[in-house]
């Protein structure tokens, strides 16, 4: 099965849009869909189909520290010593902040009489859902949990446990912005990136980052430019920048989407907008996801 992934250098460009896009026509090509929603801290790509729950895990993605007050002489040494202040005082008692504890563990190294031991902490659950004609995995991780590589396997691993067919050629990624620990994780083991940007300064720069970790991962990639016409100029500096770049590697602009009022609609409708006949951007998606498969095929 060959991992497709969908990455954005930022936040709000569209790759989600992009795709739920690429996850409709896939199905519409091939009858069959497996789709992982890698951006776990921010997962939408299950408002964008019906779905239904078939499979949830507890996931624990971090340790929080406990105090035994049976054991503790009250020293005060971890309320000293700790670092991010996750340890007070209450009523002359050291207290645990849970929500500022990193779990760190120097407070269970140095307390003298082992009356603090580290714990795990559930985080979220990863998910498995049935959806019209396959299967999507995401995460749902507590408020202010951090994500990690170590989620994003876990659901990369829910995802390839759906078995849909053996001749079914593809796994859907939406993996997360930027190019932390989340991307990494979701870029590992793949076959082909897409990277979706948007005609700004601040599209471009971030652009160049994540362009560079995918080289660094050897893969064919290719960009889509989201919104193109609102600033021409810069979509053509895009462009310039990819040919520099696909003398050294394998990058290549797929497509250009129009600026489309259907596509907020289409989000409000929670309906991938390559359903909309009539649009602009959604012909271009589609048109970018034919240049797409006639280059992977």
């Amino acid at each position: 099965m060959k991992k497709i992934v969908v990455l954005s250098g930022k936040g709000g460009t569209g790759k989600t849009t992009i795709s739920s896009s690429f996850a409709r026509l896939m199905a519409n090509k091939y009858n069959k869909l497996n789709i992982a929603d890698c951006d776990v801290e921010a997962p939408n790509l299950h408002l964008m189909f019906k779905n239904e729950l078939i499979e949830q895990k507890e996931y624990y993605g971090s340790k929080l520290a406990t105090i035994d007050y049976n054991i503790c002489t009250n020293c005060k040494l971890c309320y000293e010593k700790c670092r991010f202040n996750a340890i007070t005082i209450k009523d002359d008692l050291v207290f645990i902040n849970e929500l500022d504890c990193e779990g760190c563990g120097f407070c269970d190294y140095i307390c003298p009489v082992n009356a603090i031991s580290l714990n795990d902490e559930l985080t979220g659950h990863i998910n498995g859902s049935k959806i019209e004609n396959g299967y999507l995995s995401y995460a749902n991780l507590k408020i202010g949990a951090d994500g990690a590589g170590k989620v994003v396997t876990e659901v990369r691993q829910m995802a390839e446990s759906y078995n849909i067919d053996s001749n079914f050629p593809y796994l859907l990624i939406d993996g997360s912005p930027g190019i932390g620990c989340v991307v990494i994780a979701s870029l590992t083991g793949c076959d082909y990136a897409i990277v979706v940007t948007e005609p700004t300064q601040s599209g471009l720069n971030d652009l160049k980052r994540v362009l560079e970790l995918i080289k660094f991962f050897d893969m064919p990639c290719y960009v889509i430019i989201n919104k193109y016409d609102l600033n021409e100029e810069k979509t053509t500096e895009i462009e310039q920048y990819i040919k520099i770049m696909d003398s050294k590697t394998d990058i290549v602009v797929i497509g250009k989407i129009p600026f489309d009022k259907l596509v907020s609609e289409s989000i409000q409708n929670e309906t991938p907008i390559v359903a909309y006949k009539k649009s602009d951007a959604g012909l271009a998606i589609t048109k970018a996801w034919n240049e797409l498969i006639s280059k992977i095929h």
